[in-house]
């Protein structure tokens, strides 16, 4: 193992798929070497295995494995944004959180814990949920590092009801009215993308608006393309520091089946990774890619989409100026 204060060695990057093939192991994100083999990395890929907070279908536990066998073909060099997301700066897999599934409030203190400990090894994190409830116990070890962010929130849903079956305060459907009232959001650089489907009520989309949050909406994609949605997205967060939530439901059911609480409508997978290359610049700290459940998946579609939505942040991330405050 390296030491930890190594950090101007070269990068150690993924198994060579020419000399060892990709259905074999490792089992980490793109083959990666492991945190505990690197000893600190500029870019820790985190599993969060947590599906206690869904209000419909179960099985996000499992999106973390999932993504991570999606991810085997990913290759060094992206062409298409000139960036080698694995090779730029060290990149590794801090495996999974150790959270329980039987308290959501108990899990919600493991999975910030462990983050937070995971900083003092890495500069950035990017999570693999998990349900949407881990985005908040990860938001506030980033705000803790960062302060308070801008929120990119790629998804079908706002997440920012207050509550479910009678007071229910953490769930996959609040964490980010959560993150508002805790003050973790700088709520004139937070915005909502792709967000669909039928509400609970004609106040949803107005009470979100009155806690601060800008909305660019799933017609937006048909209506000014891809380049405009990037555009409007990268002026509302400015040079804040950003954290990028992904909700793989952004996407329709056609390009992510498995996922818990699927909406028509949705994204292409390819218009998903236009808008995301479009965001170049943005000064991205890290993220989280959520809700996969493979139990509900086909042919790896969902895990492959996510495991590129990943390959996408870390190429901004590659590509973005220092964050750190």
């Amino acid at each position: 193992m390296r030491g930890v204060g190594d950090e101007d060695q070269e990068p150690i990057g993924q198994v060579d798929a020419l000399a060892v093939p990709r259905f074999a192991r490792p089992d980490t994100f793109a083959r990666l070497p492991t945190l505990e083999q690197v000893g600190r990395a500029a870019v820790a890929m985190l599993g969060v295995p947590f599906d206690s907070g869904v209000v419909y279908r179960p099985g996000a536990r499992f999106g973390p494995a999932a993504i991570r066998a999606g991810s085997k073909l990913l290759r060094p060099y992206n062409a298409w944004t000139g960036t080698l997301p694995f090779n730029s700066r060290q990149v590794a897999d801090a495996g999974d959180v150790a959270c329980t599934p039987f308290s959501i409030e108990q899990a919600i203190g493991e999975i910030e814990r462990t983050a937070t400990a995971t900083y003092q090894r890495a500069t950035h994190l990017v999570a693999l949920g998990g349900d949407h409830t881990i985005a908040l116990p990860l938001l506030r070890a980033a705000a803790a590092q960062f302060g308070p962010l801008a929120l990119l929130h790629f998804d079908a849903h706002l997440d920012t009801w207050d509550t479910y079956f009678g007071g229910a305060r953490y769930t996959h459907g609040t964490p980010f009215r959560r993150a508002a009232e805790e003050g973790l959001l700088d709520l004139t650089r937070a915005v909502h993308v792709g967000t669909r489907g039928p509400q609970f009520s004609d106040d949803d989309l107005a009470a979100d608006a009155r806690l601060g949050f800008h909305l660019v909406d799933g017609r937006a994609i048909d209506e000014r393309g891809a380049a405009a949605v990037a555009a409007e997205v990268r002026e509302r967060v400015g040079e804040a520091a950003v954290y990028l939530s992904f909700d793989i439901d952004l996407l329709d059911p056609a390009f992510a089946p498995g996922t818990g609480t699927p909406e028509a409508g949705g994204w292409s997978s390819r218009e998903a990774i236009t808008v995301l290359r479009g965001l170049k610049g943005i000064r991205l700290i890290g993220g989280d890619v959520v809700e996969v459940a493979p139990a509900y998946d086909h042919a790896e579609i969902t895990a492959i989409a996510a495991a590129h939505v990943v390959y996408e942040l870390l190429g901004l991330l590659a590509l973005g100026p220092a964050a750190r405050s």
